[in-house]
């Protein structure tokens, strides 16, 4: 039985905005060519060859039309029930461990939707709302240190308040930098690529990169020596005491065992104008120039080719002259009671949120 498609003017406006609109589904534009070709008296074998679908498929949208109008060539909803899952039962079962006999550290979709009988999609969807990613691990360490909080009080306490007329140094070295040189020559950016380099190198030697950022300006005094023992920091502290003459000096440094050195705790005593203040045992994050080591990695090192260590030297030099024409003070901002309360919530309860 042959199908006639009677197609109105505004049908036929809608239906042709249909096959221009790029981001209409693919199904849609379809049919709508389909009606479009009806409409204008073109056969259904026709229809078929030019649209490329089957004969029933022809003749089934122009049935549909012909009795629903444009509304009729949407998709219908499916029939059955729609799918229940538990969320509360997935988010329970994802925060316990997985059975020791399965032999795995933490789940994955596919074996948690195994054991619940569900699709992994459903998993992965409740995960991405709960905020669960049981593939990640984030690390945490408690200082033991007996005088924590005098300590984080006075390193706070210098970074907010500083002493007037003295400069306020974060020092510490950064060892074992390695001068790493690629095995080919690195592919460099191209639009819709990124830079490529080899992933097996050759090692040139290491070199400490010894750093003293001056809190107040962001400025870098600096210096790279072959070894870190307390013969260099002395080497370094005294290079640091001539590029700041006539000034009270107060050095946040961290526990490290050439920082207490006696040799360097007999020149310290000649030289009252210099203070050290020490950072809690496992907080050497309180060191600010743990900061810039941080962006002289990303900037500078980790990505840098370098064929010997005096080349990677030149290269760490290079960065801290162009820091310091640009450099801005290092500004803290969290207090010494917010710093304690986070410090030691974790040692009250380990499943305390704040």
């Amino acid at each position: 039985m042959t199908v006639a498609v009677e197609l109105p003017a505004e049908d036929r406006a809608e239906l042709t905005r249909w096959t221009r609109t790029p981001s209409l589904r693919a199904g849609l534009a379809q049919r709508a060519r389909i009606v479009l070709l009806a409409g204008e008296g073109v056969g259904t074998n026709e229809i078929v060859e030019r649209v490329g679908v089957s004969k029933p498929t022809v003749i089934a949208w122009k049935r549909r039309y012909v009795a629903e109008g444009i509304a009729g060539l949407d998709d219908r909803a499916k029939s059955g029930r729609p799918a229940q899952v538990d969320e509360v039962a997935v988010v329970l079962a994802t925060l316990e461990a997985p059975p020791a006999k399965l032999g795995v550290t933490h789940w994955s979709s596919r074996l948690l939707a195994e054991r619940l009988g569900i699709s992994n999609v459903w998993v992965a969807k409740i995960w991405k709302k709960w905020g669960l990613q049981p593939w990640r691990r984030e690390s945490f360490k408690f200082s033991t240190d007996p005088q924590l909080e005098a300590k984080i009080r006075d390193v706070v306490g210098l970074y907010l308040n500083p002493p007037d007329e003295a400069v306020v140094l974060s020092v510490d070295e950064k060892s074992q930098i390695q001068a790493l040189d690629r095995t080919a020559p690195i592919l460099p950016m191209r639009p819709g690529l990124p830079q490529k380099a080899t992933h097996d190198y050759v090692r040139h030697g290491t070199t400490t990169l010894f750093a003293a950022l001056e809190v107040a300006t962001g400025k870098v005094t600096d210096a790279c020596y072959p070894r870190h023992r307390h013969e260099e920091f002395l080497k370094f502290l005294k290079q640091v005491a001539k590029a700041y003459p006539r000034v009270k000096l107060h050095i946040v440094v961290d526990n490290y065992a050439t920082h207490t050195h006696p040799i360097v705790q007999a020149w310290l005593a000649k030289n009252k104008r210099i203070t050290m203040h020490f950072t809690p045992t496992s907080g050497s994050w309180l060191n600010m120039v743990e900061i810039f080591f941080g962006i002289i990695t990303r900037q500078a090192i980790r990505r840098g080719t370098f064929t010997s260590v005096k080349d990677l030297i030149a290269a760490i030099e290079t960065f801290i002259d162009g820091w310091n024409e640009r450099c801005q003070p290092f500004l803290w901002t969290k207090t010494a009671d917010h710093i304690l309360e986070k410090a030691t919530a974790g040692q009250r309860s380990s499943f305390t949120r704040h």
